[in-house]
């Protein structure tokens, strides 16, 4: 079916959606008697549907990806020109956006010296976990193989990310988990585990040295970690964390690897999240934002120390990083990601964040002021959330039922919104929002008026 740009008429599409698409994360019972979302345009900040009702999409693609707002026409030139010139070649051999956007990167990561593609944030972690085992049976006869992860963390979709993801509902029916994963208490002071205490931030770190002291810390070879979790409720660490942890990594030789999926390319404020909390990581891993969803892309970003273990004894020929990602091969990804580095340099949008960062939490404050349903508002940059309580007293969380009814109405009032999702058998109960980095003051102001009014309409205050 050829649809010309100015077509009104989806309802092939539409069916065609209904009878053969699996969507991600979806019920499809519903779809017997009800149409599924079909987003057929994007410019800026919006989107429309095959309705032709227009969205303001506070959630920048539904996961926190479309950092550059929808529509950017230098990005599908830069693919484009590319693909004409050369699309493809397995990246056992290099390529020029390859090369060229890995040089660009670093200059963004002090400390931080090789880049290794591939084409999603769950791929890119993958490549992380070999790079500890395989350093594991190299230097340590394979004995510190563990991977620590934390309560509430998110890091993909494959048995192996799952196995390192510290959601349970998420994880729920997909076992048996790969072995050598072992999960540290989360962070979020908002329900701290050890009561009121001026000290929450070291006390959650300190928890994580006696994992490592229970499991032996020559078994122990890395852990990952987001530097602001996301999908599990957008925590902020609390003070004296990260200080604390990276004290602790580099005590017990493990290395410390940041999920930066989520947080990287600007959506905190900063190139990467970490970079606000004076981390110096072994590994970073990166994707979503990387391209702005204008091409697949990841990235698995290690120092030299890390590197140079792969390349030490060339007469082993087991020596070597023995993997490979065909999609890493792929040129449209790095040509995408290097117009999108652009971008956010030439429009300053590293500054608006932090600008229009601070006068979203404004808003969000306001809310809580209002709603009483509202227990905490939390985030760093165009990155937030708002865990939604039945007492505050009690801090006990309302019913997801409660969460999906709030984002359902706003979205029916033409805002699209997050929240955690099948996550938590009971923590189900926060909004999350990551506008684009391109945000104005009107934009957030709609978003958070679509809240407060879905508040009020659902919770009855």
């Amino acid at each position: 079916m050829n649809i010309s740009p100015g077509s009104n008429d989806f309802s092939e599409v539409v069916e065609s959606d209904r009878t053969h698409v699996w969507h991600h994360l979806s019920q499809h019972k519903r779809y017997e008697t009800s149409d599924p979302l079909v987003i057929i345009e994007g410019k800026g900040m919006r989107v429309w549907d095959a309705n032709g009702k227009e969205y303001l999409d506070g959630v920048s693609g539904g996961v926190w990806t479309v950092n550059v707002g929808y529509g950017r026409e230098s990005i599908a030139d830069a693919v484009r020109e590319q693909l004409v010139k050369l699309n493809y070649f397995a990246n056992t051999a290099g390529n020029v956006p390859g090369a060229m956007f890995s040089k660009k990167l670093i200059e963004k990561m002090p400390g931080m010296s090789r880049v290794y593609l591939s084409n999603s944030g769950s791929e890119a972690n993958e490549k992380a976990y070999k790079i500890v085992r395989q350093i594991a049976h190299n230097k340590y006869g394979g004995k510190k193989h563990k991977i620590l992860y934390r309560e509430r963390d998110y890091h993909g979709t494959t048995i192996t990310a799952l196995s390192s993801t510290g959601q349970n509902q998420r994880k729920d029916h997909y076992g048996p988990f790969t072995p050598g994963f072992v999960e540290v208490p989360h962070c979020l002071e908002y329900r701290s585990q050890y009561g009121d205490c001026s000290d929450y931030g070291v006390r959650a770190a300190k928890a994580i040295e006696d994992v490592i002291l229970r499991e032996g810390p020559d078994t122990v070879g890395g852990i990952v970690l987001e530097p602001i979790t996301a999908g599990g409720g957008v925590i902020t660490p609390p003070e004296g964390y990260w200080e604390t942890v990276q004290e602790i990594c580099r005590k017990y030789e493990i290395l410390l690897h940041i999920d930066e999926v989520v947080c990287g390319l600007g959506r905190t404020g900063k190139w990467f999240g970490y970079q606000h909390y004076s981390i110096e990581p072994d590994m970073v891993t990166l994707a979503k934002g990387v391209a702005s969803g204008y091409a697949a892309i990841s990235c698995t970003v290690t120092t030299e120390e890390v590197f140079n273990q792969f390349k030490a004894d060339p007469s082993d020929p087991m020596s070597y990083f023995r993997d490979i990602s065909t999609f890493g091969g792929c040129a449209a990804g790095p040509a995408a990601a290097l117009e999108n580095i652009k971008i956010i340099e030439d429009e300053k949008l590293l500054e608006n964040v932090t600008a229009m960062g601070e006068y979203l939490m404004g808003r969000l404050e306001e809310l809580k002021d209002k709603h009483a349903i509202v227990g905490d508002v939390r985030g760093k940059g165009l990155f937030c959330g708002l865990e939604l309580v039945v007492d505050r007293e009690t801090k006990e969380p309302v019913n997801e039922s409660v969460t999906q009814a709030i984002v359902g109405d706003c979205m029916a009032n033409g805002v699209l919104i997050g929240a955690t999702n099948r996550s938590f058998d009971v923590y189900n109960n926060t909004l999350c929002l990551s506008p684009a980095l391109i945000c104005t003051k009107g934009d957030l102001d709609k978003i958070v008026d679509a809240i407060d009014n879905a508040i009020a309409r659902v919770s009855g205050t």
